[in-house]
């Protein structure tokens, strides 16, 4: 949107600002990559034609257009557009936006809010909002690349629609690049694996696309044009996206541990050496590691336990980069083993038995008796000693008497567990005899 109160660009300088800026669509229509948002059946494109815009919180991952759309609807439904950003702005900030907004309110003519990264307010401050978005001073637009599920309050989400913007994907990519192109009048010196390694780099990121390709063009002498080699050594790698304390770690470990779960070795690694290359702590992986070995495999190999405390302590004496190969071998033993929950599910029924039934005595007889008053009370009474019963095994009850009997381990016919299951149906057949 032209903002026609703002001081004049002086001659030139238009040229001299980035590429991203200077191709900054000028219609929803224009916008790449988030058609099901902007298309001609898109969720904002019906808004604008219903003639009326509700509070939104956009949440996608960086350079997907959020502020741009913003702009353009502020345009669209003709409303004075604001912009702050949650990282520079307090609540003296919001209370001046705030009371601005009355003003115009006052004068016939509502406000957009956009507020850039609005999971970085604290819960008051994002309180704050709620009586002017209720009374229409304002129609907020929000946004954030974090989980607005986790990062904002219940009551800003209650009253806002939360719309995702998506990745770009290579398509989406390429036309950035064709407009990039004809902005600039010349093709981009690259051949054409270099150019799918650029829009690789660019991790769905639009605004990195366009960048990237800038730095290209400041480096190509003329007739000049780049391979794969070429790019590498010109463009220094942008970091993947991913925050250690964000959503892009949780996704990433969610999808590493499902990986292993799922018996996939393969894409077990693809998501270990996908933290490993965004710079996640390996000690962290090993503990997860080590949990999916009680988690998912338990006593079905018993050996995984091992293999991942091994793994973490080779980590520990090696370092990096030697030791990430430790903590690699572990992740496929782990997704190549045969699996098993029994004892996880195990522990979390018997926990809930045993805060639900107070503190019930065992039984007597397998007590000890260290006085004369306990013998007397009937403590210890009874008691066999299993290695001196056939088979060392005596069939007694051990459960209290009031709760009874209860089975909480139910190992699978799969991996070690198969020798459990045939001890404890043999058991279980012991019992019944002797009892």
């Amino acid at each position: 949107m032209t903002d026609l109160f703002a001081p004049k660009e002086p001659e030139g300088m238009a040229a001299k600002r980035p590429l991203a800026e200077r191709l900054r669509p000028q219609s929803l229509k224009d916008v790449a990559g988030q058609e099901h948002l902007t298309g001609e059946d898109g969720v904002l494109s019906r808004m604008i034609a219903s003639g009326s815009l509700g509070s939104m919180i956009f949440w996608g991952p960086p350079g997907t257009g959020k502020t741009t759309v913003a702009r353009l609807l502020s345009g669209e439904a003709d409303l004075a557009f604001e912009q702050i950003s949650a990282i520079f702005s307090g609540v003296a900030d919001l209370k001046k936006v705030f009371d601005a907004a009355r003003q115009r309110r006052m004068g016939g003519r509502q406000t957009l809010l956009f507020v850039d990264e609005i999971h970085r307010f604290n819960r008051a401050q994002q309180d704050s909002f709620l009586p002017v978005m209720e009374d229409g001073t304002i129609v907020l637009v929000g946004a954030t690349t974090e989980n607005p599920s986790f990062e904002l309050n219940a009551a800003l989400l209650s009253r806002a629609r939360v719309l995702t913007f998506k990745s770009h994907d290579e398509d989406s990519l390429e036309e950035l690049l064709k407009r990039a192109e004809a902005a600039e009048q010349k093709p981009l010196p690259l051949d054409a694996g270099a150019r799918a390694s650029l829009i690789r780099m660019a991790d769905g990121d639009g605004r990195a696309v366009l960048t990237l390709a800038e730095e290209v063009w400041r480096a190509a002498r003329p007739a000049e044009i780049f391979g794969q080699d070429d790019l590498f050594r010109i463009v220094q790698r942008r970091a993947p996206v991913y925050d250690k304390a964000q959503d892009g770690h949780y996704n990433l470990i969610s999808a590493l541990h499902k990986s292993v779960r799922g018996s996939d070795p393969d894409a077990a690694l693809y998501y270990l050496c996908r933290m490993f290359d965004a710079g996640e702590d390996p000690l962290f992986i090993g503990r997860r590691l080590v949990r999916m070995a009680v988690e998912d495999i338990g006593l079905a190999d018993p050996q995984a336990l091992v293999v991942c405390n091994a793994a973490k302590d080779a980590y520990d004496f090696l370092g990096s980069p030697e030791g990430e190969l430790a903590l690699a071998q572990a992740c496929v033993y782990l997704a190549t083993a045969p699996k098993s929950n029994a004892v996880y599910t195990a522990f979390k029924a018997a926990t809930r038995t045993a805060k639900e039934n107070g503190s019930l005595l065992p039984p007597k007889h397998i007590l000890n008796a260290p006085t004369k008053l306990m013998k007397g009370e009937g403590y210890g009474d009874g008691y066999r000693y299993d290695h001196d019963e056939p088979d060392a095994f005596s069939g007694q009850d051990y459960f209290p008497e009031k709760l009874g009997r209860k089975t909480f381990y139910d190992p699978p016919e799969r991996g070690f567990e198969r020798e459990l299951r045939k001890r404890l149906d043999w058991w279980a057949k012991l019992r019944r005899e002797r009892g």
